[in-house]
């Protein structure tokens, strides 16, 4: 079971919660939003309308690159024997005669 910290008040709690309940509306206000099929203006001045291209903007932040040095990892040594697979480009070996 989860346990509210006693720091935050009363106030707090029924602020986060109408703020889910209204995004939860918001949200389903917006999905069953329709205009009449006969309607012939474009619906440009409809708010709900607009609020699905609307784009959120968030600015970016650049930081310095961190140059560190770091050690290299020494070259493994050379092996003497090499294994290759063999190739061959049939499906059966050749007819015996």
């Amino acid at each position: 079971m989860l346990k509210t910290p006693a720091k935050h008040g009363v106030a707090t709690r029924i602020l986060c919660i109408f703020s889910i309940a209204l995004l939860c509306v918001m949200g389903s206000v917006q999905a069953v939003h329709a205009h009449p099929d006969d309607s012939t203006n474009s619906h440009h001045d409809c708010s709900i309308c607009s609020a699905a291209h609307i784009g959120l903007s968030v600015p970016t932040v650049m930081t310095a690159p961190i140059v560190e040095t770091t050690p290299l990892a020494p070259a493994p040594a050379k092996s003497a024997v090499i294994s290759r697979p063999v190739h061959t480009f049939f499906i059966r070996p050749p007819p015996a005669f």
